[in-house]
């Protein structure tokens, strides 16, 4: 993005020589005169306007909107800049567009954007396309000589970018996809290249051909970029080869790392408490990068900041900066109190339906091995759930579909104790749901960490079907009773494992429950829902089991299961907390990565954090 801005800028420098030269050709003084005062103009701009401008925003109280008479104040600052270099001898666009390279970036932006992005967007820049088109004249483009030339223009034009930034990315060791990715964006035109191209034209510096020929060459090179970019640039499947995705393959005696999401600090009391019956300590310390998501509004770019320092001049964290502190102290102050514990809080600000890129991102990069996301619906007071934000559920749905490690929905209704988990008396109740597959055995290896904390009490319930259970006929989906018996012995084997590494711990409890249909499962999970302080689920995804069947037929929110999808119903277990998982679809039964022979898993490196500012692509970058 600031290659591209530094291009523009020098676009509208050799445009201003170009109309300079072209109108005072007999007089070099005049052409001094007009390029001394251009540059006098943007001086004034940077060191009188700009800090004139600053004055008014820190005039404007914290909170409050941008007054009106600054806005239209500002407004007819675009009008008088243009006005001067129109006067000047270079353009009018010239000095609006100087003038806005000058408005901070912040709350004094997203106000101006919000007034006029609908009329300029929606109503001067499709006029201003179609003017241009009227313009051009390609029956002046003559004979089979200017079309070859036109080609090579093209070929040369794309070319040389696409060489250029592959040479620059190979520099810096981008990979060679990515390099060729970042020169195919860099062949994209825009409003600049058109407003460039029509003032060369009024001004005679361009004629009807080369105008011609310039607006084909803008239109053939953009159009070609979204189709091959999207051939050749597949970023949802360029994971780092490391094998700590899930908890079940987490060694014990390892650090254990979480994303934690926050959307609001309503959801901070309930995780953290989470977090503490994770059972971190000494021998297998827990690291939590907490994540507040923040919407990106207004023009600013997408920023993911580690929060070693208070400084950010994002105005979408502006906006939110009091519950991002109250989000900070928090998780510091959890940390600060707890062993075994590191926390690193972070703001990531983008528009809801890339949030999950960013997610994912940082899941990888920092190889985490679970990610905890709120439930988009929230407790009310009567007990009922209400949605809050419907893009909370879009996110949690797209995390599920590309992440690179466990994911686990955590449906709030309060996990808060009387005394600290810490004590030595049991104050939380947990239960883990045991049907069978992947994402069950990971909720089971979730629940056997906890086990290990002093103050939990786990109970495990291992739904059985019965002799009258029917299975399930449905080809190429897995079944727990017949269809796949590898995955079944999966089951046993890890399921007796637990029993024989838990037998001597009194706060564990085995249950199994033969039941042969689901209205028998809902019957016997209700029978328990008021035990417990805690549901841990798998998310069932891919399995088919005369269990749950008929479960899914009402079910409200899919991305929680069947299982899941029951607990979290506003008429059932009002006030009990449930975690559903869905365990890294990246392992094989036998737990093994996949992955190509030509790409074998890697073993870990250390990650190290790079200390940026803007991140225009996927990678995650980091500003302090």
């Amino acid at each position: 993005m600031s290659a591209a801005l530094i291009n523009d800028i020098c676009a509208w420098i050799l445009l201003a020589l170009a109309i300079t030269l072209a109108e005072n050709e007999s007089s070099s003084l005049a052409t001094l005169w007009v390029v001394l005062s251009s540059i006098t103009f943007v001086l004034i701009c940077i060191y009188v306007v700009r800090p004139a401008i600053l004055w008014m925003i820190s005039s404007t109280p914290e909170g409050e909107t941008i007054s009106e008479y600054y806005i239209c104040l500002i407004l007819t600052g675009v009008m008088i800049s243009g006005f001067i270099t129109d006067a000047i001898g270079t353009h009018s666009v010239f000095g609006a567009f100087v003038f806005g390279l000058i408005i901070p970036n912040g709350p004094l932006g997203v106000t101006l954007i919000e007034k006029l992005e609908d009329f300029v967007s929606g109503l001067l820049l499709p006029i201003f396309f179609a003017m241009s088109g009227l313009k051009t004249d390609i029956g002046a483009i003559n004979g089979a000589t200017t079309w070859l030339v036109l080609i090579l223009v093209i070929i040369i034009g794309f070319a040389g970018k696409v060489v250029g930034t592959l040479l620059a990315s190979m520099l810096y060791e981008m990979p060679l996809l990515e390099g060729i990715t970042l020169g195919f964006l860099m062949n994209s035109k825009g409003l600049v290249e058109m407003i460039v191209l029509n003032v060369g034209r009024d001004q005679k510096v361009l004629d009807d051909e080369s105008f011609a020929m310039m607006v084909i060459v803008a239109v053939i090179m953009t159009a070609i970029i979204i189709p091959f970019v999207t051939a050749i640039y597949k970023p949802e499947k360029r994971f780092l080869p490391y094998t700590r995705r899930t908890i079940q393959r987490s060694k014990p005696d390892s650090e254990f790392r979480i994303l934690a999401c926050i959307h609001t600090p309503r959801n901070v009391p309930t995780i953290i408490n989470l977090l503490e019956a994770s059972h971190p300590d000494k021998r297998s310390p827990m690291c939590v990068y907490v994540v507040h998501l923040v919407e990106l509004t207004g023009r600013a770019s997408a920023m993911l900041i580690v929060h070693n320092t208070r400084k950010s001049g994002h105005p979408a964290l502006n906006r939110t900066q009091a519950q991002s502190d109250h989000i900070i102290n928090a998780f510091e102050n959890y940390e600060q109190n707890a062993t075994g514990v590191s926390v690193q809080p972070l703001t990531a600000i983008s528009p809801y339906s890339t949030m999950h890129v960013d997610i994912c991102s940082l899941a990888e990069d920092k190889r985490v091995a679970l990610i905890i996301l709120p439930f988009h619906k929230q407790q009310t007071v009567d007990g009922g759930m209400e949605a809050t934000n419907p893009a909370f559920r879009m996110v949690n749905q797209n995390v599920l579909a590309s992440a690179p490690c466990t994911v686990g929905i955590l449906v709030d209704r309060g996990l808060s104790g009387s005394t600290r988990l810490s004590s030595n008396q049991a104050t939380h109740h947990v239960a883990v749901l045991y049907f069978g597959g992947p994402d069950d055995r990971e909720a089971l290896s979730y629940a056997w960490r906890m086990s290990g904390h002093p103050a939990i009490n786990l109970t495990v319930m291992r739904f059985i079907p019965g002799e009258d259970a029917k299975a399930l006929e449905n080809p190429g989906v897995l079944t727990v009773e017949t269809e796949n018996l590898k995955e079944k012995q999966l089951d046993e084997d890890y399921v007796n494992e637990f029993r024989i590494q838990t037998a001597h711990n009194s706060s564990v409890l085995y249950n199994e429950i033969v039941v042969n249909n689901g209205e028998e499962t809902v019957t016997a999970i209700r029978s328990m829902d008021n035990h417990h302080d805690l549901f841990i689920v798998g998310r069932g995804q891919g399995m088919l089991s005369p269990l749950t069947a008929g479960l899914t037929d009402w079910s409200e929110c899919p991305e929680l299961g069947a299982i899941g999808d029951l607990l979290a119903s506003s008429d059932f277990a009002a006030t009990v907390s449930v975690l559903v998982l869905q365990q890294y679809v990246g392992l094989d039964p036998d737990g093994e990565e996949l992955g190509t022979p030509d790409s074998p898993a890697q073993p870990e490196e250390p990650f190290s954090t790079v200390q940026m500012t803007n991140r225009p692509t996927r990678q995650p970058v980091f500003s302090a």
